[in-house]
């Protein structure tokens, strides 16, 4: 599977080692940067430049999936998720990563460096990189209604307060 990462300052270390051990477990890793420490750096374009190549990877039928760090992983979550398609899941447990995959079909995850070990934090990616989405109706139901959002501003059938 290919692996999309993005991260600022707080999660350089993180991914540096991350890469390594997602590249030993036979995955093609894809570093959106950044490639040096600057403590004064910025997350958004990082993360969002996972999101997009993400997103773009799996339209174009690339088994991809991405991951995001910073201090919490909140701003990187919501960096990430401004990518029409991106579904990105702020990860903390094992649970509500293989959920993310399970029920939201989630696409990224982000991961607060600042909040887990390494340790930690390897076990949940690989939690969320080994588990299926479950396609079960309802969750394709609700992905697709979210979808619709995003693209138009509603969703048929439901009211949306403007």
């Amino acid at each position: 599977m290919r692996v999309h990462i993005g991260t600022d300052h707080a999660g350089l270390d993180f991914s540096r080692q991350l890469q390594r051990h997602l590249r030993d477990s036979g995955h093609e890793v894809v570093d959106h940067g950044p490639t040096a420490l600057d403590p004064l750096d910025d997350y958004p374009s990082f993360c969002i430049n996972t999101a997009l190549a993400v997103v773009r990877d799996q339209a174009a039928g690339i088994r991809t999936l991405g991951v995001v760090f910073g201090g919490s992983g909140n701003g990187e979550q919501m960096a990430a998720n401004k990518v029409e398609g991106a579904r990105a899941a702020l990860v903390w447990n094992r649970d509500t990563a293989l959920l993310a995959r399970r029920h939201n079909d989630a696409n990224l995850i982000a991961i607060g460096a600042r909040q887990h070990t390494l340790e930690v934090a390897i076990g949940l990616i690989d939690a969320f990189l080994a588990e299926p989405f479950s396609g079960e109706e309802r969750h394709a139901r609700r992905i697709a209604q979210l979808l619709e959002f995003e693209t138009t501003g509603r969703i048929a059938g439901h009211e949306i307060d403007d």
